[in-house]
């Protein structure tokens, strides 16, 4: 596989010089913020910068390719892309190499003053055995990888984004569990002992999943959020991976924050309000009941990666199970990452999706093997997507350049 360096080398000088300074100009600016550390960040004082991974190769094979092909402005923006603040996924990996790799990553972060976003992965039954199955196999095994990331993070500023779906995707929900529920108290256990190792960390911040507003209702998720040890970390996130607007996502966050404020006071989460109510009524109840200083109650983060056009309608009628959430057509990047939102409760925007990575293989109920909606063969979940790369930087709300 070739490096970052040896495909920068492969183009031309003058372009690749074009390429870097539009794409830094692009990526560094908006998503940086004003230096601070992560206590700073946690009283919302100032912004905290936030780390850039090295990026997925494909990106910059792209980038050369487009600029073979004279689409210079495409390419700048797919490396503007790629030079963004986003998440760091770990999953699958041993707890030698995960620990190893955490403690690269922290430790490079805080050479360049800025904070990292691991993105945890690897709880038993992920993603339900469908297209990003995998994890560890027993709760042991798990509670061994967690300790192993804990000592790789250290006393080192991270945020922590705490398994995708764990919560929302319950393996009761897709019928993996037994009749005792054993597999879903094990998910309940397994997130609060990873809760229980991180969030004591010095400078480590951990968020709980809620997966969208589109998918729990608020009532449904707080009770999950409480199971799973929401009261011991700093909150929780939305939309990961998904394409709900921010508008949508902070509301979202807004209620739960807000519900989870009122059942620690001895309320009852199924008398919140929900997404699904008119907004005036829902913060009429609110300004009634939650009285809360913000500080003190749960904050959240959200993904703002791929929802600059918000979510896709699949057409009416035209397919058996549409998978809006799979590779959808046409979509843009969305704001770019920053810990300076103007709002107490929500820390931070992130791309914790790593825009340009597929979702996976989209038949929507098709026979396939062709996503047809595209007319191709969508690669594998976490592969590089280019015509969906594509379609991100072109149609990015707001606009990368």
């Amino acid at each position: 596989m070739r490096t970052r360096a040896t495909l920068l080398r492969a183009l031309p000088l003058a372009c690749t010089a074009a390429l870097l300074l539009t794409a830094q100009a692009v990526a560094a600016g908006p998503a940086e913020g004003v230096r601070g550390d992560a206590a700073a960040s946690r009283t919302g004082d100032r912004g905290a910068r936030l780390y850039a991974p090295d990026a997925n190769p494909g990106a910059y094979s792209q980038a050369l390719d487009l600029v073979r092909h004279g689409k210079v402005r495409d390419a700048a923006g797919i490396v503007a892309m790629a030079r963004t603040p986003h998440a760091v996924w770990f999953g699958d990996q041993s707890p030698a190499v995960v620990e190893k790799e955490a403690k690269r990553v922290a430790g490079e972060a805080a050479r360049q003053q800025a904070v990292p976003v691991f993105a945890l992965y690897n709880v038993p039954g992920r993603d339900c055995a469908n297209y990003s199955g995998g994890g560890a196999s027993t709760t042991a095994e798990y509670r061994a990888w967690i300790d192993a990331v804990a000592r790789g993070i250290g006393n080192r500023d991270a945020l922590v984004v705490l398994e995708p779906d764990s919560l929302a995707l319950l393996p009761a929900d897709c019928g993996q569990d037994d009749a005792e529920g054993t597999k879903t108290a094990a998910r309940y256990t397994e997130v609060n002992y990873a809760v229980d190792t991180l969030e004591p960390l010095a400078r480590t911040k951990v968020y709980l999943d809620t997966g969208h507003q589109g998918w729990h209702s608020v009532n449904s998720i707080v009770p999950r959020l409480l199971e799973g040890g929401v009261e011991r970390a700093t909150g929780f996130y939305t939309n990961a991976s998904n394409y709900h607007t921010e508008d949508a996502n902070t509301w979202y966050g807004t209620l739960i924050s807000s519900c989870l404020a009122y059942v620690d006071k001895g309320g009852d989460s199924a008398d919140c309000p929900n997404q699904y109510w008119p907004r005036t009524d829902a913060q009429a109840w609110l300004d009634a009941h939650v009285d809360t200083d913000p500080a003190r109650m749960k904050h959240f983060v959200t993904d703002s990666s791929r929802n600059g056009r918000g979510t896709w309608t699949a057409p009416a009628d035209k397919y058996t199970d549409p998978q809006e959430w799979c590779n959808p057509p046409d979509r843009g990047l969305g704001a770019r990452p920053t810990t300076r939102t103007g709002d107490p409760l929500h820390d931070a925007r992130l791309w914790i999706k790593i825009p340009g990575e597929s979702d996976g293989l989209c038949l929507r109920g098709t026979e396939g093997p062709e996503d047809p909606e595209r007319g191709t063969v969508d690669p594998a979940a976490g592969a590089w997507f280019p015509q969906q790369a594509l379609e991100l930087v072109r149609l990015a709300e707001p606009p990368l350049f």
